[in-house]
């Protein structure tokens, strides 16, 4: 039982150094996200006209919008809707990313020069104009600016899982399994990819708010997620003309956004810190002095 608690608090012991707010924050959009069907109090695309615009009552939590549609449920599906469309994005420029990353890492040559410098073209455009870009050929869609979006994210993450490939290649234990025989797909499959993966991932972290607020600002303009589904980007353009006789209905799903890209960058920028090397106080260098003073004397007694 030690044991378990000990591995426990070794898994859990990085979250100590970050944001609780942060981490509450995102623990909040996650599980709204996951289990949204489940928590939203009524159908969120049921439409009351003769409850339109109604302030917070016992029947609506957070009151109704201009179709007498319950603002809470709307919220929370609308949180449902985010999360997937991020962990899409992401989890499809990543796959790619690492892909073509790891391969040009694992390669060099002819086949690292031509696969970055496609990273080079990619870095070089905005992604929201790439993303902006591929809508205006395919035509608006939720599974087409998923899609916009991955393309116009991925290279970044080539880049990154390209240094950390070439970091891993000129290890000596890549030499060594490269000596005793070890084939291409071991060495590629068994340590370049995981110790990748991990990398990119703070990556991803650290860039899902700003994913969260492309597929706001694609649905904003009416290029992402379409009506009746609830997306906090489509819900405030739908509120707009609404915004000085009733500001709730454009104030709430603007402070859901807020709060989820703020939570998203916050512990990307934690973790982006916590693994850059800090320099030591003088009360660790003087405790760490005591330490080998007293590890050297010991050592001389027992002589």
């Amino acid at each position: 039982m030690e044991l378990i608690m000990n591995k426990l608090k070794s898994v859990f012991a990085p979250l100590n150094k970050m944001p609780r707010v942060a981490l509450i924050v995102i623990a909040l959009f996650v599980s709204l996200g996951t289990f949204a069907p489940w928590l939203a109090p009524q159908d969120p695309s049921v439409q009351n006209l003769l409850e339109a615009g109604e302030g917070p009552s016992v029947a609506h939590w957070l009151g109704t919008d201009h179709l007498g549609r319950d603002t809470l449920s709307r919220l929370i599906i609308a949180a449902n809707t985010s999360l997937v469309s991020v962990g899409s994005v992401l989890i499809i420029a990543m796959t790619t990313g690492i892909a073509m990353g790891t391969v040009a890492g694992y390669r060099r040559g002819w086949v690292d020069d031509l696969l970055m410098r496609i990273v080079d073209v990619g870095l070089s455009i905005p992604s929201l104009i790439t993303a902006l870009a591929v809508i205006g050929i395919v035509g608006p869609g939720y599974w087409t600016m998923v899609l916009a979006l991955a393309l116009a994210w991925w290279p970044m993450s080539g880049r990154i899982s390209r240094a950390v490939a070439v970091s891993i290649m000129s290890k000596p234990h890549i030499e060594a399994l490269r000596v005793l025989g070890a084939s291409p797909w071991r060495i590629y499959f068994g340590h370049l990819l995981p110790g990748t993966i991990g990398a990119v991932m703070v990556y991803a972290t650290a860039d899902a708010g700003t994913a969260a607020l492309a597929v706001a600002t694609l649905s904003f303009l009416g290029l992402g997620i379409q009506p009746p589904t609830p997306e906090w980007g489509q819900m405030l353009v739908d509120a707009l003309p609404y915004l000085e006789s009733d500001p709730r209905q454009v104030i709430l799903p603007g402070l859901a956004l807020t709060a989820a890209v703020i939570g998203f960058n916050t512990l990307g920028e934690s973790i982006a810190l916590n693994r850059i090397p800090k320099p030591l106080t003088r009360r660790t260098l003087a405790t760490r002095r005591l330490e080998v003073a007293g590890w050297a004397k010991e050592n001389a007694d027992a002589r």
